[in-house]
């Protein structure tokens, strides 16, 4: 066999739509997973079971493996600047990583290069975050742990110094930001590989409820031609600068005053991007693919003037294979794409994608969707 083997740390929902990707491609995948039971290694064949902060276990699942890539941005960065050292392929690099798995890096190096972002910085109490408060406009402030967050958790809206307490509890460096005055909140998903190529997918609008990305509307309704292709330029300068191979997500602010901000960064396939699989020529997961081998990208233009996505979350109705037949027989063109998790509350199962050329329509059709898996409706 000449194919590579891509080995993918992290067993998550990113693992098992980027190993669906490649299969077409005849590509080889590799996984390391925290449990036999994790959505990707319920789908990859060779799965080695172990934890990823363990330098001797990274080293161990890294031979036979042609390049090394992740769905998630919690490995050590020492750890992966060892497997450098051992020769071993890291894309994204560890040198770009970390700017994804500690914001507090990420947000000095993006300053560094002019790139827009609310006023912050590292907070050493709750006293300090008063300080903070008053640098500005005052209360309220964001506060984040730099390490470990996602999905709203290890992120705090604090209205007091009082409020303040529970952030430094985790014993780990804390982020203060300004609260942005915000519209809406934007995704530039964007794709480079080692070669300088890069691609930029339309920007979208990113619904948020309770802090976890609801639905996805590809490309962002109403958005002004100019901020859009700003938003794309500032995203592929930062995949540029950072030296970033494969799949960036840009997780944006829209202000009220008409200007952008950088909120987060992801490197890897992001939830953001999903609705690309049924909605774009080349989804994400594809081009991540693509770029991490140093292959030729592919094109990110939509396939319809609308897709949209709506995350389906676990809920009180277990049953979700049955809710099929309706959804089914409803929209022949619904896309589901499920997890392989056990439906808990709240939890990330799966998505769905619809498109067309009538908005209203796709978005009723992929709320319908996703209200009817979880239970939340029933006809």
């Amino acid at each position: 066999m000449t194919f590579p083997v891509v080995g993918m740390v992290g067993g998550g929902q990113l693992a098992r739509m980027t190993h669906e990707a490649g299969i077409p491609l005849g590509i080889r995948f590799k996984l390391l997973s925290d449990t036999p039971q994790d959505s990707a290694a319920q789908v990859v064949s060779e799965v080695v079971v172990g934890d990823y902060r363990d330098l001797d276990t990274l080293r161990d699942f890294a031979r036979g493996c042609d390049v090394i890539t992740f769905d998630h941005e919690h490995v050590p960065t020492e750890h992966l600047r060892a497997l450098e050292a051992d020769g071993i392929v890291v894309r994204p690099g560890p040198d770009a990583l970390v700017h994804a798995h500690d914001k507090g890096v990420m947000r000095a190096r993006l300053s560094a290069i002019g790139a827009p972002c609310p006023r912050h910085r590292i907070v050493a109490d709750p006293a300090d975050v008063s300080r903070f408060a008053a640098e500005g406009d005052g209360y309220p402030v964001i506060l984040k742990t730099v390490v470990g967050g996602y999905d709203g958790k290890g992120v705090w809206f604090v209205r007091s110094e009082a409020d303040a307490a529970d952030a430094f509890k985790a014993g780990v460096d804390v982020l203060a930001e300004e609260k942005v005055d915000f519209v809406r909140e934007l995704a530039a998903n964007v794709v480079r590989s080692p070669h300088g190529q890069a691609v930029a997918y339309p920007v979208v609008e990113s619904i948020q409820v309770d802090g976890v990305c609801d639905t996805v509307i590809a490309p962002a309704p109403d958005l002004d031609d100019e901020l859009a292709g700003e938003a794309q330029q500032l995203a592929l300068r930062i995949a540029s600068e950072l030296g970033v191979v494969g799949h960036l997500a840009v997780e944006l602010f829209e202000t009220r005053d008409g200007r952008i901000l950088v909120n987060e960064l992801a490197m890897r396939p992001h939830n953001s991007g999903h609705w690309t699989q049924d909605g774009a020529i080349t989804s994400q997961f594809a081009n991540h693919v693509r770029a991490v081998l140093d292959l030729p990208l592919g094109d990110p233009r939509p396939r319809s003037k609308w897709t949209v996505m709506c995350n389906v979350l676990g809920g009180d109705y277990p049953d979700m294979y049955y809710a099929y037949l309706h959804c089914m027989a409803r929209d022949p063109q619904l896309k589901i794409h499920m997890y392989g998790k056990d439906v808990k509350p709240g939890r990330k199962v799966g998505h769905v994608n619809t498109y067309g050329d009538d908005l209203a329509e796709v978005r009723e059709r992929a709320r319908h969707a996703a209200d009817y898996l979880r239970g939340t409706i029933t006809e």
